[in-house]
C-alpha cells in the first residue's frame, strides 16, 4: 500500500455534508466493534483501521444516516467524500464509496480531480476498484472528453491509477471501447505488480462476457505478452 504526499482538493462548504458527516459518525462510533476491528484491518492487510462493523450492518446504518436527506449536487459529493477519506476508518471510505456509486452521475468531468485523490489516498483495492468501475467509469461514459485522461493514467507510475484506467470501462459491456481496452492492457502488460497483472486479466474477462472471440483473437495474437495470471484471468470462462 502506498499513501501519496498530494495535497487534497478543497473541501467545498456544503451543509448536506455536515448533516450527513454528524450522523454518519454517531452511528458508526455507537457500533464500534473492537474486536471485530482487529480481524478486519488483518483481513484488509493493515490497510486502514477498521470500526468493526460488517457490511450489512454498516449499510443498514448508512440508509438510516441517509434517511430524509435531499439529492446531493456536486459540491456535496465532494464534501462527504473528502471528509470521509480525512478519517482514519475503513468504514467511513466506504461509505463515501457507496455514496459516490449512487450519485456519480450528478458529478461532472471537474468530479475527475477528486476520485484521482480517493484512488491515491489510503489506496487497496476494496476502494479503488469501485471508484474505478463505477465512479470513474461513469464520469468518462458521461464526457468522452476524459479518454485523454485516462490514456495518460494509464502509464501513471501510481499502480492504483493505472489500475483505475484499466478498470474504468468494467461495467460498459457493448460500449466498451475494445481497441482501448487491449492497447491499455499491452502498455502494462510487463508491469511486475500483482494488482496490475490481476487486473488486466479481470478486464478482458469481462469484456469476453460481451464479445469473446475478440478477446481470444487478441490473446491468440498477444499472450506472450502477458504473465500467466493475466491471461488465464481473461480466458477462465471462455476457454482457449
Amino acid at each position: 500500500m502506498t499513501v501519496t504526499g498530494a495535497a487534497p482538493p478543497q473541501v467545498p462548504r456544503s451543509a448536506l455534508a455536515d448533516t450527513v458527516l454528524e450522523r454518519l459518525t454517531a452511528a458508526y462510533e455507537a457500533a464500534h466493534d473492537p474486536g471485530r476491528a482487529v480481524s478486519m484491518r488483518a483481513y484488509m492487510k493493515d490497510a486502514a483501521p477498521f470500526l468493526g462493523i460488517p457490511t450489512p450492518a454498516r449499510r443498514a446504518l448508512s440508509r438510516t444516516v441517509l434517511a430524509g436527506t435531499p439529492r446531493p449536487a456536486e459540491a456535496d459529493c465532494t464534501a462527504i467524500a473528502l471528509r470521509c477519506w480525512a478519517l482514519p476508518e475503513r468504514e467511513y471510505h466506504y461509505f463515501a464509496v457507496d455514496y459516490l456509486r449512487r450519485y456519480a452521475a450528478r458529478c461532472s468531468s471537474g468530479f475527475l480531480p477528486v476520485t484521482r485523490y480517493l484512488v491515491t489516498t489510503a489506496p487497496w483495492w476494496d476502494t479503488v476498484d469501485l471508484l474505478a468501475a463505477h465512479v470513474v467509469g461513469t464520469l468518462v461514459a458521461a464526457d468522452p472528453k476524459l479518454t485523454a485522461d485516462m490514456d495518460t493514467w494509464i502509464t501513471d507510475g501510481d499502480l492504483w491509477v493505472a489500475r483505475t484506467a484499466l478498470l474504468h470501462q468494467l461495467t460498459w459491456k457493448e460500449r466498451t471501447d475494445a481497441e482501448r481496452l487491449f492497447g491499455y492492457c499491452l502498455l502494462q502488460s510487463g508491469h511486475p505488480d500483482f494488482f496490475i497483472r490481476k487486473a488486466i486479466g479481470w478486464a478482458l474477462r469481462e469484456y469476453a462476457k460481451t464479445d469473446p472471440e475478440a478477446v481470444r483473437t487478441f490473446l491468440a495474437r498477444e499472450r506472450g505478452r502477458f504473465a500467466p495470471l493475466s491471461v488465464r484471468e481473461a480466458l477462465k470462462n471462455i476457454g482457449v
